[in-house]
C-alpha cells in the first residue's frame, strides 16, 4: 500500500491532497512526477521513524529523478538517515554526493562538519590528540563554508570557530 493512503491524521492527509494536487498541475513528465512520489513517500516514512521505507523510496526517487538539484536533495537525507544510524561513512559519501550535484547546500556542509567534531571528540578521548585536532580542522573547514553560505545559521558553529581560533572573520552576519 503506498505511504499516501497510510497517512491516518488530519495534517497528513492536507498534505497529501495539496501535493497531488500541485503534482497534477506541475507541467513536468511523467518521470519527474513518480520520482517526486518516491520523494515525498520517502520524507513521510522518514519522518515517522521508517528508515528502511524511507530509503528504499528514496532509491527509488533516485533511479527516476533526472534533475540534479532535486537528486541533491534525495541524497542528502538517504545521508541524514545513516548518520542518524550511526554510519557515518555511508553519510559523509552521500553528502558529498549532494554537494557535487548542489554545492549550495549548507545544510550538507554542516552535518560533514558535526561528523568530523564527533570523530575528532573520538579521538581525542581515545588519546590521539594529534588526530582529533586535524579532524577538528576539517570540520573548521567545512563550518567556514557552511556559515559564509548561511550566515544567520549555526551561531553554535560560529561561537565554537570563535572560541577555538579556527574563525578568520570576526563577525559572519
Amino acid at each position: 500500500m503506498p505511504r499516501t493512503q497510510k497517512n491516518d491524521n488530519f495534517i497528513d492527509k492536507s498534505f497529501t491532497v495539496m501535493a497531488d494536487l500541485i503534482l497534477k498541475l506541475l507541467p513536468a513528465n511523467k518521470r519527474a512526477k513518480e520520482a517526486f512520489v518516491y520523494y515525498r513517500d520517502g520524507m513521510s516514512a522518514q519522518a515517522d521513524g521508517e528508515y528502511a521505507e524511507a530509503l528504499e523510496n528514496y532509491e527509488e526517487a533516485l533511479e527516476l529523478e533526472e534533475d540534479s538539484f532535486d537528486k541533491s536533495y534525495i541524497l542528502y537525507n538517504m545521508g541524514l538517515i545513516y548518520a542518524s544510524n550511526g554510519d557515518h561513512e555511508k553519510a559523509l559519501e552521500l553528502y558529498h554526493q549532494a554537494l557535487e550535484l548542489n554545492p549550495r547546500l549548507p545544510q550538507a556542509l554542516n552535518n560533514i562538519a558535526v561528523i568530523y567534531h564527533f570523530k575528532g571528540e573520538k579521538a581525542k578521548e581515545a588519546g590521539d590528540n594529534d588526530g582529533g585536532e586535524a579532524l577538528f580542522d576539517r570540520a573548521a573547514d567545512y563550518w567556514v563554508r557552511a556559515v559564509r553560505m548561511a550566515p544567520n545559521n549555526y551561531i553554535e558553529a560560529q561561537n565554537w570557530l570563535k572560541t577555538t581560533g579556527r574563525s578568520q572573520i570576526d563577525v559572519y552576519f
